[in-house]
């Protein structure tokens, strides 16, 4: 079975460091391996990557379409924002969870849109970097559906 790609946006590569308050103190580095961890255990395989560049993550959302079972998607502040990253999305036809670790609902009105909304299969928020982990599992109950 192809990987599932967990994909991060822009400042996520700051975890641990941004804004602790907000995004606890666990690194990228850290729920990289938990999502391995968990992954192995149910039986997939994970490419997980964080790119602060749009354009990057466009080009790996087309990669998807032919290496990847599923999507996992962080699109940090794109969320709001990429038209483009939308676009990709809908050119895709696996699953995709969008996972945001704070509650974007209780924070500033411009973070109450997203536009991944529309093409993802469920959405994941406020849970921390456990939503990972959720989404992770919710992805392995859709492939195993199939």
């Amino acid at each position: 079975m192809l990987p599932i790609f967990i994909l991060n946006g822009p400042n996520l590569n700051l975890l641990g460091l941004r804004q602790p308050e907000i995004y606890g103190s666990e690194t990228l580095a850290d729920v990289e391996a938990r999502c391995a961890a968990l992954a192995a255990e149910l039986g997939h395989a994970i490419s997980f990557r964080q790119s602060n560049h749009e354009g990057t993550l466009v080009e790996m959302i087309h990669e998807a379409r032919n290496a990847a079972s599923a999507i996992i998607i962080n699109p940090a502040a794109y969320t709001h924002t990429s038209v483009a990253i939308l676009d990709a999305l809908n050119a895709y036809d696996g699953p995709v969870i969008e996972v945001h670790i704070s509650n974007v609902h209780k924070r500033e009105s411009f973070r109450h849109h997203s536009y991944v909304s529309l093409r993802a299969e469920g959405v994941i928020a406020g849970c921390g970097t456990e939503g990972y982990l959720l989404a992770l599992r919710r992805v392995a109950s859709l492939l195993g559906a199939k």
